[in-house]
Protein backbone atom coordinates (compact mmCIF):
# COMPACT_ATOMS: atom_id res chain seq x y z
CA UNK A 1 0.00 0.00 0.00
CA UNK A 2 3.02 2.28 0.18
CA UNK A 3 2.89 2.42 -3.60
CA UNK A 4 -0.68 3.71 -3.43
CA UNK A 5 0.42 6.52 -1.12
CA UNK A 6 3.16 7.49 -3.58
CA UNK A 7 0.76 7.42 -6.51
CA UNK A 8 -1.83 9.56 -4.70
CA UNK A 9 0.94 11.97 -3.73
CA UNK A 10 1.88 12.41 -7.40
CA UNK A 11 -1.76 12.94 -8.30
CA UNK A 12 -2.08 15.61 -5.63
CA UNK A 13 1.08 17.34 -6.80
CA UNK A 14 -0.27 17.51 -10.34
CA UNK A 15 -3.54 19.00 -9.12
CA UNK A 16 -1.64 21.61 -7.11
CA UNK A 17 0.40 22.53 -10.17
CA UNK A 18 -2.79 22.81 -12.21
CA UNK A 19 -4.11 25.33 -9.71
CA UNK A 20 -0.93 27.40 -9.87
CA UNK A 21 0.08 27.11 -13.53
CA UNK A 22 -2.84 28.48 -15.52
CA UNK A 23 -1.04 28.25 -18.87
CA UNK A 24 -0.44 24.50 -18.47
CA UNK A 25 -3.54 23.73 -16.42
CA UNK A 26 -4.93 21.23 -18.94
CA UNK A 27 -1.62 19.36 -19.04
CA UNK A 28 -1.43 19.07 -15.25
CA UNK A 29 -5.04 17.96 -14.95
CA UNK A 30 -4.42 15.28 -17.58
CA UNK A 31 -1.38 14.12 -15.62
CA UNK A 32 -3.45 14.03 -12.44
CA UNK A 33 -6.04 11.87 -14.20
CA UNK A 34 -3.33 9.45 -15.29
CA UNK A 35 -2.09 9.16 -11.69
CA UNK A 36 -5.67 8.71 -10.49
CA UNK A 37 -6.13 5.81 -12.92
CA UNK A 38 -2.87 4.27 -11.70
CA UNK A 39 -4.19 4.48 -8.14
CA UNK A 40 -7.42 2.74 -9.14
CA UNK A 41 -5.42 0.06 -10.93
CA UNK A 42 -3.25 -0.42 -7.84
CA UNK A 43 -6.33 -0.80 -5.63
CA UNK A 44 -7.85 -3.33 -8.03
CA UNK A 45 -4.59 -5.29 -8.12
CA UNK A 46 -4.42 -5.35 -4.32
CA UNK A 47 -7.97 -6.70 -4.01
CA UNK A 48 -7.36 -9.34 -6.69
CA UNK A 49 -4.27 -10.52 -4.81
CA UNK A 50 -6.18 -10.61 -1.52
CA UNK A 51 -9.04 -12.57 -3.07
CA UNK A 52 -6.66 -15.11 -4.59
CA UNK A 53 -5.00 -15.55 -1.20
CA UNK A 54 -8.31 -16.04 0.57
CA UNK A 55 -9.51 -18.52 -2.06
CA UNK A 56 -6.36 -20.60 -1.65
CA UNK A 57 -6.76 -20.64 2.13
CA UNK A 58 -10.39 -21.74 1.80
CA UNK A 59 -9.40 -24.65 -0.44
CA UNK A 60 -6.86 -25.92 2.08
Amino acid sequence: MNRLVEIRSQESLCRERAALDFERRIFWLAQAQEWEQRALDEIAYHFRECNVGHAELARN
